[in-house]
């Protein structure tokens, strides 16, 4: 185990999949398996016992559901980064889970590999989603961007100008910073402040949020995407 290993707590209801979870990712020399919980009402007392810096969540569970669990964590200050499990590409509550500032997913049935890259890349700070997942979650989510919750995001958004609301757009198309400094004809450095000014500015709590509330407001149909 490396001086700097990653703490990841593994939360799921069935003790079969959190043995498998934990024989896969306790093999990766820089990942540290710090702590079990069976349900997302353990969730808050194994993160406050274990200190992780990321959590791998099942979304179903049959008392505290990992959406509730990661609404709670992710409100909590100095909280760990979030990445849900689930069996379906585009499940409703993956969106829920998303939007309460889970960094990311992963299928049950993704290769082991997958799953390891996964937590490395969310304890580095990078949302888990490829952009063609990200598409896919997008065009679930295009059922649920009309009415009330398109007024509120394009509220929200009003708060950006003009060159933030171009980079939430970018974020949106599922851009990585260097293809969106390319595109806008900015630097790298740039398009990260612009990033950490609207997660500021909308109080969200990663690039997936911003995605989602872009997405919600009809940024993407306005920007012929």
């Amino acid at each position: 185990m490396t001086a700097t290993a990653i703490r990841l707590l593994l939360v799921d209801d069935d003790p079969l999949v959190r043995a498998g979870l934990a024989l896969m990712l306790g093999g990766a020399p820089d990942i540290e398996i710090v702590g079990e919980a069976a349900d997302g009402g353990e969730v808050a007392d194994a993160v406050e016992r274990t200190r992780p810096d990321v959590v791998l969540m099942d979304i179903r569970m049959p008392s505290v559901d990992g959406l509730t669990a990661t609404e709670r964590l992710r409100a909590r200050p100095d909280a760990p980064q979030v990445v849900v499990l689930t069996t379906f590409h585009a499940d409703e509550q993956v969106l829920h889970a998303l939007r309460a500032g889970a960094a990311g997913f992963v299928l049950k049935d993704t290769p082991p590999a997958e799953i390891v890259d996964a937590v490395r890349r969310v304890a580095a700070g990078d949302p888990v989603l490829s952009p063609a997942v990200t598409r896919q979650v997008m065009r679930h989510a295009a059922g649920t961007a009309a009415g009330p919750r398109q007024a509120h995001a394009r509220e929200r958004l009003a708060l950006l100008n003009d060159r933030e609301r171009e980079v939430a757009v970018a974020v949106a198309r599922g851009l990585a910073n260097a293809l969106i400094a390319t595109e806008l004809f900015m630097s790298v450095a740039t398009v990260k402040t612009h990033v950490s000014r609207i997660l500021a500015r909308l109080g969200l709590n990663n690039r997936v949020q911003i995605a989602l509330l872009a997405h919600d407001a009809g940024l993407l149909d306005e920007d012929g995407h």
